[in-house]
Parts: structure tokens; C-alpha cells; sequence
């Protein structure tokens, strides 16, 4: 057994397997997992996915949301022990693999148009 196999097999066992399916365009809750003294909490993120790279366990997504008028980003390991939950709320009728031009997109123009022909 070579050292890529051992790796692949410690890999295999972190991956979680209740993700949901998510593309970009698609509106998701994020449940995070914050420290806050001794005491641990979930709290929401929620935003649009404008990108998603890699795959395994190295699986991440980049979640935007606009907060007080200022766009913040935030890239999620889909994989990580801190991710409580993901869940998809909308999802988005897109043409490209990367939203990057959103972030120049103020107000109503930076909205993704609603898809109902996939499920939740």
C-alpha cells in the first residue's frame, strides 16, 4: 500500500455524505460553527454561490451576500468539521461557472434569476 492510498483512505473517511447538491447560482444557508468562550453555536450565512472549485475533500464553494451595502465573500470547505449544515434555499438560473461579475453589480442588476425546473 502506497502513501497515496493511505491518503485517499484517511481522506475518504472526514468526507461527509449529507451534503446537498449545489451549483452555482444557487441561493445556500451555511451553519457554521462559531467558539465563543467555552460555549459553541451555529450561525447562519447566508448568501449566493459565485464559485466552486476543487473536488474530494478539498471541495469549497465562495458564498457572496451584501451586508450594509458593502458585498462580502466568504469560501466555504464543504467538507470541514466547522460546516454544521448547508442547505439550498433558491436556486439560480445561470450561464456561467464563475459570478464574478456581480461583485461590480449594484442593487436590483446584481439579483440571479429564480430556476424551478431542479429541486430543492
Amino acid at each position: 500500500m502506497n502513501a497515496q492510498d493511505i491518503i485517499r483512505s484517511i481522506e475518504a473517511e472526514q468526507l461527509k455524505d449529507d451534503l446537498p447538491v449545489i451549483h452555482v447560482g444557487d441561493r445556500v444557508r451555511v451553519g457554521v460553527k462559531i467558539q465563543e468562550g467555552g460555549k459553541e453555536r451555529v450561525q447562519p450565512y447566508e448568501g449566493d454561490v459565485i464559485a466552486m472549485r476543487n473536488s474530494g475533500i478539498n471541495r469549497s464553494i465562495t458564498v457572496r451576500r451584501v451586508f450594509q451595502g458593502v458585498g462580502v465573500e466568504r469560501v466555504f470547505l464543504l467538507h470541514s468539521p466547522r460546516i454544521d449544515s448547508i442547505k439550498v434555499v433558491q436556486r439560480g438560473k445561470v450561464r456561467r461557472a464563475k459570478l464574478y461579475y456581480l461583485r461590480n453589480l449594484v442593487g436590483k442588476a446584481a439579483r440571479i434569476k429564480a430556476r424551478f425546473d431542479r429541486p430543492l
